[in-house]
């Protein structure tokens, strides 16, 4: 089984190593030129107040930046739990991200924030404990989750000795600042994520066809904008937080230490309709290093090896019913050292070629009908009370 998993990888990383990239391959040198640029905020809801007022909340923003000659089907980029659009725009040492690296490129680019978090943040749903636990109930708790090492309650931070973090003071305190919490409760309901999903289907009405990018715990949000949207053409997901299987589908039970990292890393069950929809188009997963291959009671490390585990299921499943997924581990590549959020790593260069090179071979980076940017809603109703 292990010696199968290996070839696969070995073809996967033959098979993206011989794609022609010269004219596709990200790179950190040259100017941007942009035919627009701007922000728009989409989805949402209304409601009506006591006394005849309007509430105007839980939609998401969006940045976008649309290239001259740009690629038809623009990326849209969903940041992970604690995190804002942030991540994906510079890396904690100030270096360019896949903002600017992928936008000279030809990508039109749209970086969202999602509902209830940054500049998405008005909602009536507010929470008494918003900004007690950004992410994972504390920095060292942040610290693990994205892999640059341990830090547990009395203890000093370490850094595994392969990371691909740029470690150095002012990139340690750039991540530690980038973290947003939730200006209301983020609660793991079906029905929130279907609603986060019909949200980003919103989206994908004003960008028209586009490639949906997520990390961790978007992941899940990512699935659920695949199955509401025939609009979103791919998804790529960096370390997906959950992943999601039909009806009648059990994952493989797989040994824990911690009870809490086992019970939020369950595969999402959908109906079987539903999961079909993801069978439609193509699916790239990447996981990074230093996941363990044991079950260990520290909550950040047990959920990577859980999540890994869940996605392959999640991939079997898909291509079993006809679809076309993949699931890429980097190390199995030969690219050593990247944490949870290899965009923003000191390779990240590499690893935005990796995902181009996959686009390439899926035929989504054609410039037939280059993007020109969002489209107007097209509302013809006022959603407040207008004097007549």
């Amino acid at each position: 089984m292990k010696f199968t998993k290996k070839l696969q990888a070995l073809t996967i990383a033959a098979t993206l190593a011989v794609m022609p990239i010269s004219a596709y391959a990200a790179q950190s040198e040259g100017t941007i030129e942009l035919k627009t640029m701007g922000s728009l905020l989409f989805g949402g809801t209304v409601t009506q107040l006591p006394g005849g007022g309007t509430f105007h909340g839980d939609h998401g923003y969006a940045q976008y930046y649309v290239p001259e000659g740009a690629r038809t089907y623009p990326l849209i980029m969903w940041h992970g739990m604690g995190q804002s659009g942030r991540s994906w725009e510079s890396t904690p040492d100030g270096r360019e991200g896949y903002q600017a690296l992928l936008t000279r490129d030809d990508w039109a680019v749209y970086i969202i924030d999602q509902p209830r978090r940054g500049r998405a943040g008005y909602t009536h749903a507010a929470s008494d404990d918003a900004g007690k636990h950004p992410t994972s109930a504390s920095e060292g708790g942040v610290w693990e989750a994205f892999r640059n090492g341990i830090w547990q309650p009395g203890e000093s931070a370490t850094v595994y000795k392969n990371s691909q973090f740029p470690l150095t003071p002012d990139a340690v305190d750039q991540f530690f600042r980038q973290q947003t919490f939730n200006t209301g409760v983020e609660p793991r309901t079906d029905e929130h994520r279907i609603f986060m999903g019909q949200t980003m289907a919103a989206l994908a009405e004003e960008t028209g066809p586009a490639v949906l990018l997520t990390h961790s715990n978007s992941g899940q949000y990512g699935w659920f904008s695949a199955m509401a949207s025939d609009k979103i053409k791919a998804v790529v997901a960096y370390e997906p937080g959950q992943v999601v299987l039909p009806q009648g589908v059990t994952a493989p039970a797989q040994p824990y230490k911690n009870a809490l990292a086992y019970e939020m890393l369950q595969p999402i069950i959908v109906p079987e309709a539903e999961f079909n929809k993801l069978t439609k188009i193509p699916i790239l997963i990447i996981y990074g290093d230093n996941i363990a291959t044991e079950p260990s009671e520290i909550f950040n490390v047990d959920v990577w090896r859980l999540s890994k585990a869940y996605a392959e299921t999640f991939v079997k499943e898909v291509n079993a019913r006809g679809g076309d997924a993949t699931l890429i581990s980097l190390p199995d590549l030969g690219i050593k050292g990247n944490t949870h959020a290899p965009f923003a790593d000191k390779n990240n260069i590499e690893i935005a070629n990796l995902m181009e090179n996959w686009l390439h071979q899926k035929g989504l980076d054609g410039k037939e009908k280059p993007h020109t940017g969002p489209q107007p809603k097209g509302l013809t109703e006022f959603s407040i009370p207008l004097a007549k």
